[in-house]
């Protein structure tokens, strides 16, 4: 960064990351890279709020993913436009799934020059944690300038929660969506065995017990990464248990007994509820409900499922939804339902706009041409369906307002696309065939009873508690994830009591003070 260096919360991040779990989820398999457009003055520009536009400004953005087939051409699309309108173009660099939780945080830790990325409160460093850190450009003042009509675009609310100390330090998404951990199942089995639905982990078992008995594969043939989907129905099938900061909610992490005592955090692990959770994590494990090689497979739960040799798998709502139309041609009887852990207890959580936001790094050399970029690709549709959906006739075609692949669609030569979540606008978004078209009509239930999170605009620094943290991951990555499948050495109470006294000597007590020493003056921005 310009003069500066992120402080040491920043590097924290990367000493966990070797014993963090990395993001689990699977972009949409379409992407581009650019070839860079004529250099020079831009013939037409558009209204650029007194910014000298004579001087092309190429563009570095930061995608998480990898690149698509066809990227490259969309990419060249999109850059004749930018170059018209901004005289700017985009090369887009992408952080690989695998390599989120190392590569991501290096990016703003090494210094590198680049303009715009992704980013979260719960990414592997926080969108807070750069903000407090001075690596993104205040906009706060920008937008009035250079981008009135994004920041017009924005409900004023949903800039409130991005704020960081007052000022603006990302462009929020417009996209509504829900994305509560569950249970994606066969209904076709379901009505085999006389069941109506699953809505209780008692409806899960007898589930599962069901497809022991009568089915050749087992109900959940994932993989290790699963042992957080497990940890995460106990929390959110626990009361009014939240997950709260300072552990990665890629482990074991910590949480808060209700939205209203948010400022009281704890372990599970010292709890009762946790014990016999580890209990029935072994009679799970016992009765086969996933397979014996789980901590050393490489195929997951939905891989398996599409190839016919699982009954379901974990995963969240809004993924469910996005890859239904690949379970059904993977598996034409399926028709999945999903069991929402969370939705008995109504703890389902609103998703904030900043939750996916797209930033702007204080190395960028033209911050204000790339915040007109930003506003180009979430106020102008035909922006917008390049950096969604790709090119119109050969990504995709719309039909009676449904988007579609066009008739001889091959994915291995025609797919191309970029998960471009945070520059998404509820107002441009077209239904797609594939996903499942209960999207709507779900999300409008859940908005009647969606709670917020109490954490929304919390900054967890980490820099106090730095070898704590990194040794707790290690406890939480070895005996924890064991504990979640039931496949510890020690019968499960055991395994419990060794995991809290392994806590204990990793310093969980420290971390957990210094959470609630953060929080004492934190006043959720909802």
């Amino acid at each position: 960064m310009k003069g500066k260096k992120i402080a040491s919360s920043l590097m924290a991040v990367l000493m966990l990351a070797g014993v963090l779990t990395a993001c689990t989820s699977k972009n949409n398999n379409n992407e581009s890279s650019t070839s860079p457009t004529d250099s020079g003055k831009s013939e037409t520009t558009a209204n650029t709020g007194g910014v000298d536009t004579s001087k092309e400004a190429k563009l570095t953005y930061y995608l998480w993913g990898s690149e698509g087939v066809n990227n490259k051409a969309i990419l060249g699309e999109i850059n004749k436009k930018l170059k018209a309108d901004l005289n700017a173009s985009i090369e887009v660099k992408y952080i690989d799934w695998p390599d989120t939780a190392t590569k991501y945080p290096l990016l703003f830790a090494s210094g590198e020059n680049f303009d715009m990325s992704h980013a979260s409160p719960g990414a592997p460093v926080s969108y807070f944690t750069l903000a407090s850190e001075g690596a993104l450009v205040d906009i706060t003042e920008m937008l009035d300038k250079v981008a009135p009509k994004l920041k017009a675009e924005i409900p004023a609310t949903v800039w409130e929660n991005t704020k960081y100390k007052g000022k603006i330090y990302g462009v929020p998404s417009l996209y509504s969506e829900y994305t509560p951990t569950g249970f994606a199942y066969r209904s076709d089995l379901l009505k085999k065995y006389g069941m109506e639905k699953i809505s209780s982990i008692d409806d899960m078992v007898k589930y599962m017990d069901n497809v022991v008995a009568n089915e050749s594969f087992s109900p959940i043939n994932g993989k290790a990464e699963d042992a957080q989907n497990m940890f995460r129905m106990l929390v959110d099938t626990t009361g009014m248990w939240l997950n709260a900061p300072g552990i990665s909610l890629n482990e074991l992490n910590l949480v808060t007994k209700s939205p209203e005592d948010f400022k009281t955090v704890f372990h599970p692990a010292y709890t009762q509820e946790f014990e016999d959770w580890a209990v029935k994590m072994r009679e799970w494990a016992d009765k086969g409900y996933w397979g014996k090689d789980v901590l050393s497979a490489t195929m997951g739960g939905k891989e398996n499922f599409r190839a016919g040799n699982s009954a379901g798998y974990l995963t969240h709502a809004q993924d469910w939804i996005g890859q239904y139309g690949a379970d059904i041609k993977a598996q034409p009887e399926s028709d999945p339902y999903f069991f929402t852990f969370a939705e008995a207890n109504k703890k389902i959580k609103r998703k904030m706009g900043v939750d996916n936001s797209t930033v702007i790094s204080t190395n960028s050399a033209n911050p204000e041409r790339a915040l007109m970029v930003i506003e180009k690709f979430m106020t102008d549709e035909s922006y917008y369906n390049l950096i969604q959906y790709g090119i119109e006739g050969k990504q995709y075609v719309i039909e009676d307002g449904i988007k579609k692949f066009p008739p001889g669609y091959n994915e291995k030569t025609d797919a191309g696309g970029f998960s471009a979540w945070s520059l998404r606008n509820d107002k441009f978004v077209v239904p797609s065939d594939t996903e499942n078209p209960i999207r709507n009509s779900l999300f409008a239930e859940w908005d009647k009873v969606a709670i917020d999170d109490p954490y929304n605009g919390f900054s967890f620094d980490p820099s106090n508690v730095t070898t704590e943290i990194a040794s707790i991951s290690n406890v939480n990555s070895q005996l924890g994830i064991q504990l979640m499948l039931g496949k510890t050495s020690q019968e499960p109470k055991k395994a419990v009591a060794e995991y809290r006294e392994q806590l204990k000597k990793a310093g969980i007590d420290k971390v957990i003070a210094e959470v609630q020493k953060q929080l004492a003056e934190f006043v959720p921005v909802n």
